[in-house]
């Protein structure tokens, strides 16, 4: 199948453009800079086709999705800054996205959308990526929706930001109370999922979690990359009230002295304090996934750091 991709030059969304060639599948990649380095690259690596398009251009969608018989939509930002708001990059970006695809007479449509997400969530992150799932609910088309844990590999932000800090830092903060659980998921096994499900009649008109199989909290997450690096560190609880204060400050910071969005914010702040966890079980039997532990998918620090002992 030729499916078309957007998101597909983010971190995950370079892995599943590798899955879908590795399926035999044709990767159709939406970009706004379809001639920047690392997209002709990942254009080269996995024998892609790049169209220019924006997903908050409607007008540029649906020509880029001539030709292809599948969508899947992977935009999605944890920090906002501008324009780019939780608003327009989850909610406004899908309605556009399904309406191009309506319009270019695609049928299937798989959507990435996020563990945690619900009605009248706390956090402006899941409650904009409720407004997207509910548009594609109602959209007609043959939709899967897809809500990852948070998703880790040997590129990803989250855990490699933590790594770094543990290799330099005799300290560690742990933002909160350090007790809000989650359940990691690999990367590598997110593409999996997507990518069988594209051609998979069973999942249309389902939605399933994906999560590893271990529960952990937030505290023993950091744990676990810390002794991936072969580290021993001091671990400093950071009060939720002095935290709120810091992520403000950076809020404000970053885009302004930077253009950059923000490190960490108060809505990350609001999503680390709930559970974040959910039932892999539908996924694991339909597309025949076994989800790797953490701290057997935080082999890839060591390779990185070959010192690094696994105890």
């Amino acid at each position: 199948m030729r499916v078309f991709v957007t998101g597909g030059t983010g971190y995950i969304g370079q892995v599943i453009a590798r899955e879908l060639h590795r399926k035999g599948h044709q990767p159709v990649l939406l970009a706004r800079r379809p001639d920047a380095p690392a997209v002709t690259q990942l254009a080269r690596d996995c024998r892609a086709e790049i169209r220019p398009g924006n997903v908050l251009d409607p007008a540029s969608l649906a020509p880029a999705m001539t030709g292809t018989d599948a969508v899947l939509h992977l935009v999605g930002i944890i920090s906002e800054i501008g324009s780019n708001t939780f608003q327009n990059a989850h909610v406004v970006a899908t309605q556009n996205v399904l309406a191009a695809a309506r319009q270019a007479g695609i049928r299937r449509y798989v959507h990435m959308s996020a563990l945690g997400t619900r009605p009248a969530a706390p956090s402006r992150y899941h409650q904009t990526k409720w407004q997207a799932e509910e548009a594609v609910r109602e959209s007609g088309l043959d939709w899967t929706i897809f809500r990852p844990s948070l998703v880790f590999g040997p590129t990803d932000h989250f855990v490699n930001t933590f790594a770094r800090l543990a290799r330099f830092s005799p300290v560690i903060p742990v933002m909160g109370s350090g007790r809000g659980r989650m359940q990691p998921v690999a990367v590598a096994e997110v593409a999996h999922c997507l990518v069988a499900a594209i051609d998979t009649p069973d999942a249309i008109g389902r939605t399933f979690d994906l999560c590893g199989p271990d529960v952990l909290t937030f505290r023993q997450v950091l744990a676990e990359i810390v002794r991936a690096t072969g580290k021993r560190r001091l671990f400093l609880r950071v009060p939720m009230p002095l935290a709120r204060i810091q992520a403000a400050v950076l809020e404000v910071a970053f885009p302004r002295l930077l253009h950059r969005a923000a490190p960490l914010n108060r809505d990350q702040l609001t999503m680390l304090e709930e559970d974040n966890v959910g039932d892999a079980q539908p996924a694991r039997e339909l597309f025949g996934c076994d989800f790797t532990g953490f701290r057997e998918g935080l082999a890839f620090l060591q390779r990185t750091n070959p010192t690094a002992t696994m105890q």
